[in-house]
């Protein structure tokens, strides 16, 4: 019997929608595959959320109702991430009047040596490491993962689950889960790897300060593999989006510096993040001869994925379907490619699923609209107005 992995990069909360899609697509499609029986999780980022309630047992059809708020108490609201780090704030605002009176004292004593810049240049310790507080992604996943059949504790799982961060003082990539490393909360895990710098503060585990996995590789797809698995299924959802591609295929003319500097950066992102993934992969397959590796991502053109807008229900709804549908595509098309490998580890592909042209993952359920009366609905509904009045201004 072979031993499976599953390795999910990182991408935010849209990357933790396209994938939770994607997963759905891989399990329907691929007989003899169940998601939540894998041997070895390795989740970076917004991936490890993914891996976390994949290897605790949560169904890639749950985890979609849960992103898009439908399934009872269990609901992940991409705005508590947003929450500002107050506490951060009045930490650093703290340390304003003794950092300043440090570097009156440092000039002052000393003002041919020390220049009036250089001698508050001090001041810049008090800027917060992080706008956003991401605490609130530990304690939605600590309610989740202390529910019945559920475990917080990476030693009570039944498969090996790897969360992979980043030691700040180090630079090293540190894979929670792995041995000496398994006695953190798998809450707590998440939070650090999904810990962006910039946006989150790092997080603090047993004396050391840990930030977003992706720092150091995209995947970590070697982890799994130096577990010995056999066949790894990766999906990655950051793609740089090629604006020339697309408009080939029917999209209308976009040029990228339009969209301002969050679109620039995150095509400047995506750029680097999928080269180094490349480069990565090439070199599994030399290191690891023995096991197959499957990569699943979006299309170049996709423009769906990159401009979609995570804080409106019709946006995260539409984008969990076009992973959905994507990934369906994808399997289809590269079914000669994909049969035999997924033969050497009794799988295959199910054609009559994929020949399917009527399935869809949302499908026509009214539970997948946001629930009536929350306070996402009516920001939802302000976004999407907003949304199409950019689209009517751009078409005119």
């Amino acid at each position: 019997m072979s031993k499976i992995g599953v390795a999910l990069a990182g991408g935010g909360p849209l990357g933790g929608i396209y994938e939770v899609g994607a997963c759905v697509a891989l399990e329907e499609a691929i007989d003899g595959l169940s998601l939540v029986d894998a041997d070895v999780y390795v989740g970076v980022s917004a991936g490890s959320f993914v891996a976390a309630a994949l290897a605790n047992g949560f169904e890639p059809r749950q985890l979609a109702r849960m992103l898009l708020g439908r399934d009872g108490s269990q609901v992940f609201e991409p705005s508590l991430l947003l929450r500002p780090a107050f506490r951060e704030y009045l930490a650093r605002a703290r340390s304003v009047p003794r950092l300043a009176a440090r570097a009156v004292m440092e000039y002052l004593g000393s003002p041919w040596q020390h220049g009036l810049f250089e001698s508050f240049q001090r001041l810049s310790r008090a800027i917060p490491t992080g706008l956003f507080d991401g605490a609130g992604l530990d304690a939605v996943l600590r309610r989740m993962f202390s529910a019945p059949g559920h475990t917080n504790d990476f030693r009570d799982l039944k498969a090996r689950l790897y969360v992979v961060a980043t030691d700040l003082d180090s630079s090293q990539a540190v894979a929670f889960g792995g041995p000496g490393r398994d006695d953190v909360p798998i809450s707590t895990a998440v939070q650090a790897s999904a810990a962006l710098p910039g946006l989150f503060p790092p997080v603090e585990i047993q004396g050391r300060h840990y930030v977003d996995g992706a720092l150091i590789k995209t995947l970590h797809a070697s982890v799994a593999l130096r577990d010995g698995v056999d066949l790894l299924l990766c999906i990655n959802p950051l793609v740089p989006f090629d604006a020339q591609l697309a408009e080939q295929h029917g999209a209308g003319q976009r040029q990228l510096s339009d969209g301002g500097l969050p679109v620039v950066l995150a095509q400047t992102f995506r750029a680097i993040i999928r080269s180094r993934m490349r480069v990565g992969m090439d070199r599994y397959q030399h290191q690891f001869k023995h096991a197959d590796v499957l990569l699943f991502e979006p299309a170049q053109d996709d423009e769906a994925m990159f401009f979609a807008n995570l804080f409106s229900y019709r946006d995260r709804a539409r984008l969990c379907e076009h992973a959905y549908q994507r990934t369906r595509a994808d399997l289809y098309q590269r079914r000669d490619e994909l049969a035999p490998v997924l033969a050497r580890h009794g799988l295959s592909l199910n054609l009559q699923v994929l020949g399917d042209a009527r399935r869809t993952l949302l499908g026509s359920d009214p539970a997948w609209s946001p629930p009536p009366g929350s306070a996402s609905l009516g920001l939802s509904q302000t976004l999407d107005r907003l949304q199409g009045w950019l689209d009517a201004r751009r078409a005119a």
